[in-house]
């Protein structure tokens, strides 16, 4: 495998490496609407350990971000569908 790929995967893991991430890509799947505060509320963690979290998932490229008026909420990319799927199986 080259480098790049390695990279990739490398990055891919470490989004999903912490239980909460695993908890805002399933809060998000579940609401597409959600923004930071909702989340931050539905995992009962402040507003700064979310953000960190909410950005490790951007960086994986798992999740994405956009704006419906002032407030941005945040939706799964395709890619990081397949990954929660690929995470749900190891939970059953």
């Amino acid at each position: 495998m080259d480098r790049k790929k390695l990279n990739t995967l490398e990055r891919v893991f470490k989004g999903v490496a912490s239980r909460r991430r695993i908890a805002i890509l399933e809060i998000i799947k579940n609401d597409e609407l959600c923004n930071l505060d909702s989340i931050a509320k539905s995992l009962k963690t402040n507003y700064q350990t979310t953000a960190e979290h909410v950005r490790r998932l951007k960086t994986a490229g798992l999740i994405n971000d956009g704006y419906k008026g002032k407030s941005k909420s945040y939706g799964l990319f395709p890619f990081g569908k397949k990954i929660l799927k690929i995470v749900q199986t190891f939970l059953v």
